[in-house]
């Protein structure tokens, strides 16, 4: 093996998932993709919530350098407490990335977390063109309302900061008629898309990392399908949004969550060549 990095490890964490399989799942993919690409010495993979977890992961790297890259939306509780804590990095609580130190003899390099990664833009614009496709009848994107849909919590302001920046970034691009963002707890509430959308087509695209339940069930919900419908489909392992639904006046696209998304391994080697890069005096 040859490269910058061959002499190299790199890390995924995910949040991971008691009850959720697919939890994991984009980490998994990544880390795959990844492998098969030859670029390091080692690629790992970690978790808050399954096995192997945060705390022990370092111990299974061999290879002097090391990058732990986040696959988190924001900044936050997780990127600056909980993962330096589980892998004894100093400076918790510390919001710049990346951040590079000496630990057990290996130069660690901790990453930002992807989901604050400018490339995000394209992979939330490409999650929106592959759910419209591009058929005959498909719309025109400055025919479309698109929102970008998260959580949202009173107890990290950075979550809804990574998907209002996001918002902004596309409006700039002039491509679709109007943008706006959308939380399942804060608001503009899930349910509002109607009342916000400027036009007639309406592109719905989940901002996390996995899909779970809050993409699978709560989100198509609160935008107007039936709850039963919902639980039955995903039950069978069906897709629970049928493309496109016409609710309330409106045609309704909606997407996969975008941690699944292919570019997003691109998005990971990204972060390790902008940490690498920081080394170099």
């Amino acid at each position: 093996m040859t490269g910058e990095f061959s002499d190299a490890a790199l890390v995924l964490l995910g949040h991971g998932s008691t009850v959720n399989a697919d939890s994991a799942a984009p980490t998994h993919q990544h880390a795959d993709e990844l492998r098969r690409r030859g670029a390091f010495a080692q690629v790992l993979t970690g978790f808050w919530k399954e096995h192997p977890a945060f705390s022990g992961v370092l111990r299974g790297v061999h290879a002097p350098r090391v990058f732990v890259v986040p696959l988190f939306i924001s900044d936050g509780y997780f990127t600056e407490e909980v993962i330096p804590r589980e892998l004894g990095l100093a400076g918790r609580g510390q919001t710049e990335f990346p951040r590079i130190q000496q630990r057990a003899g290996r130069q660690v390099h901790y990453c930002g977390p992807v989901g604050t990664h400018a490339r995000m833009t394209d992979v939330i614009l490409a999650r929106a063109r592959e759910v419209v496709g591009s058929g005959p009848d498909a719309p025109s994107p400055a025919d479309c309302s698109l929102f970008i849909a998260g959580h949202g919590t009173g107890n990290n302001e950075n979550s809804r900061r990574a998907i209002e920046d996001q918002v902004r970034f596309i409006r700039t691009r002039g491509i679709y008629h109007d943008v706006h963002p959308l939380f399942m707890e804060e608001d503009p509430r899930i349910a509002e898309a109607y009342t916000l959308a400027e036009t007639g087509h309406v592109i719905v695209v989940p901002f996390f990392i996995s899909d779970g339940l809050h993409s699978y069930e709560d989100i198509p919900v609160m935008l107007g399908a039936p709850a039963e419908a919902v639980q039955e489909r995903f039950r069978r392992g069906e897709p629970t949004w049928i493309n496109p639904t016409d609710l309330r006046g409106k045609r309704v696209w909606y997407s996969r969550s975008i941690g699944m998304a292919p570019m997003m391994a691109d998005v990971v080697m990204d972060r390790v060549r902008e940490s690498a890069a920081a080394t170099v005096v």
